[in-house]
């Protein structure tokens, strides 16, 4: 049964959301690893600084703002497309092993062909080689995983299931690894402990036209997903055609969660904990509201993870995936434990 919440406050609670979006978008180009003066950070962003400011502000700084809230939004959207597809409060890219399906995509362009992909900056063509193989990878799990949760029910079966699938998909990643060169083997380690700020423009632009198609995708699948939380008997009764259903949910959460995966590494715990967060903050299950919802709230915890992993003017800068890792664990932790039914709404 859905959630019902007071009409009145959701309208205040998404204002909230947009306003603290763009408070966390200014912070994180504010702030950073090297100090920065506030006044030459906003000269840079007019074309007004020393040619340090600009590097920091306008090659660093405000590329990988923007990949936050596109990779915030569109990880933790895929999430919500996975709990409801598979009506487990558990499900997530990372969890059930699409991140390293997506990262089994990445290793093979990466590691086998770098001399064709490359993650070199202004290569648009490598930038898109890495989206499809990310989303070829994801959606090859995905396809796994869907046929066994069709067969299986048990909730733990599958989750399971999608733990043995990454750690097959790590064996063979190892492998490839230990036959890499090093150069290879450099760029993908790297990758591996999250980055939000090694994305050029170029990279940027391709994952924001891959991250906006596919959440556009998901807000027009609202309807089908509102019915499937009452199972599929149900959506079948109101006309929801499930075979197409599942198979454009698939693509929409494989191109999310492939794209980001891509570029930004495997984001650990943005896509099963923040569409609780959501639902929490939100007060519904209505995906009409949940699906805008659990985009702003997935960017605005992700900009405030990479605020945290800059260690403002430390001179430092830590993996983002420790920092997404802290926020998401006690979430799992309180999903797993039940803590006022949330596991038992799917």
């Amino acid at each position: 049964m859905m959630m019902k919440s007071t009409g009145r406050a959701i309208p205040v609670i998404i204002t909230g959301l947009i306003i603290a979006l763009i408070i966390l978008f200014i912070a994180d180009i504010l702030l950073g690893s090297t100090d920065l003066a506030a006044s030459g950070v906003f000269r840079s962003l007019f074309g007004q600084g020393t040619p340090q400011e600009e590097i920091i502000v306008m090659q660093f700084r405000l590329p990988k703002a923007f990949t936050a809230l596109f990779a915030g939004a569109a990880m933790s959207v895929s999430g919500l497309i996975m709990q409801t597809l598979f009506r487990n409060p558990l499900a997530g890219p990372d969890v059930l092993g699409i991140s390293s399906g997506a990262g089994l995509g990445v290793a093979v362009t990466v590691l086998a062909f770098s001399p064709l992909f490359s993650f070199a900056a202004g290569n648009v063509p490598g930038g898109w080689g890495l989206i499809l193989s990310a989303c070829a990878g994801a959606g090859a799990v995905m396809m796994i995983i869907l046929a066994v949760s069709l067969r299986l029910k048990d909730i733990m079966t599958v989750l399971i299931v999608g733990l043995l699938l990454a750690s097959a998909i790590s064996a063979v990643v190892s492998l490839m690894q230990y036959f890499s060169n090093e150069t290879a083997l450099r760029t993908y380690v790297i990758w591996t402990m999250g980055n939000l700020g090694n994305i050029s423009w170029q990279q940027l632009r391709a994952l924001a036209i891959a991250s906006t198609a596919g959440i556009l995708m998901s807000f027009l699948m609202v309807k089908p997903l509102n019915a499937m939380l009452m199972g599929d008997t149900f959506s079948r009764t109101v006309g929801v055609r499930m075979k197409r259903t599942r198979v454009m949910l698939l693509v929409a959460a494989s191109i999310l969660a492939g794209s980001v995966t891509a570029f930004c590494g495997p984001l650990a715990f943005i896509g099963v904990a923040v569409p609780h967060i959501a639902r929490l903050l939100l007060g519904t299950t209505d995906h009409r509201i949940l699906v805008p919802g659990v985009a702003m709230t997935g960017s605005a915890i992700l900009l405030i993870s990479d605020i945290i992993s800059t260690a403002p003017g430390g001179g430092h800068i830590i993996p983002v995936n420790t920092v997404t890792s802290l926020i998401g664990i006690p979430v799992v932790l309180w999903i797993i434990l039940g803590r006022r039914g949330i596991g038992r709404r799917f």
